[in-house]
C-alpha cells in the first residue's frame, strides 16, 4: 500500500481502553492510533480529517497531560448538526480514536464499557468541539480553521479540470500531490489552525 510518506511522520494518538484490556485485545489495553489509520477509515486524507485527528490529539494532551487518555470514558460535543456540511467526517474520525458515539455504538458489559451516549451534536457550546472527561468533568473547547494553509496556486485549476473530467493522468497525479502538500502543512502549522481553550 503506497501512500504519502509524510502520514508516518504525524504523532499518534495513545489511549488507555478498558474494553480491549478486558477481552485480551491489546496489552493493558494500551492502543495506538496513527493518522494514517483514521485515514483508511475515512478512505481519505483531507483538511477536515487532518483537523479532527488534531483536534483530538491536541485536546486529549489537554485534558489529561501525562496520563493516557481514557478511551470511551471521553464525552464529545458538536456545534454543528449530524448532517451539516462535514460534520459527519468530523465525528466519525472522532469516534474511531475516542470511542465516543451517540445511539449506535457498544452498549456494553454488565453496565460497564458502554460507548452510547457520549458523542452529542446541535450543541449549544463556545466552540466548535467540546471535549469532557467522564472521571473529573475537566472540559477543553476546541475550534480548527485550516483557511490560514492556502492550497497551492495551481491547485484549484487543476481540480476543476477533474471534475470536469478533462485533466490528463499527470495533470490528476500532480493534484493529488498538491492536495497532500496543503494536508502535510496544515500538520507543521498546529498552532495556526487549532485554538483551544
Amino acid at each position: 500500500m503506497n501512500y504519502p510518506k509524510f502520514f508516518d511522520d504525524i504523532e499518534k494518538i495513545r489511549l488507555k481502553d478498558e474494553l480491549s484490556a478486558f477481552l485480551g485485545t491489546f496489552e493493558d489495553g494500551v492502543v495506538e492510533f496513527s493518522y494514517l489509520d483514521v485515514v483508511k477509515s475515512a478512505g481519505h486524507s483531507c483538511p477536515t480529517v487532518a483537523g479532527a485527528y488534531l483536534a483530538t490529539r491536541e485536546a486529549l494532551k489537554r485534558l489529561y497531560k501525562d496520563e493516557l487518555p481514557k478511551r470511551g470514558e471521553i464525552r464529545v460535543d458538536l456545534r454543528e448538526s449530524q448532517t451539516e456540511g462535514v460534520i459527519g467526517v468530523i465525528a466519525q474520525v472522532i469516534t474511531n480514536i475516542t470511542g465516543a458515539t451517540s445511539d449506535f455504538g457498544f452498549k456494553g458489559i454488565n453496565g460497564k464499557f458502554n460507548r452510547t451516549n457520549l458523542l452529542f451534536f446541535s450543541q449549544d457550546i463556545d466552540s466548535e468541539i467540546k471535549f469532557t472527561r467522564l472521571d473529573t468533568n475537566e472540559s477543553v473547547l476546541v475550534d480548527y480553521n485550516p483557511k490560514t494553509i492556502k492550497p497551492a496556486p495551481k491547485q484549484m485549476e487543476l481540480f476543476q479540470k477533474a471534475l470536469q473530467g478533462v485533466a490528463t493522468s499527470q495533470e490528476l497525479a500532480e493534484f493529488g500531490k498538491l492536495w497532500q502538500d496543503r494536508v502535510e502543512r496544515i500538520f507543521k502549522s498546529v498552532d495556526s489552525v487549532l485554538t483551544i481553550r
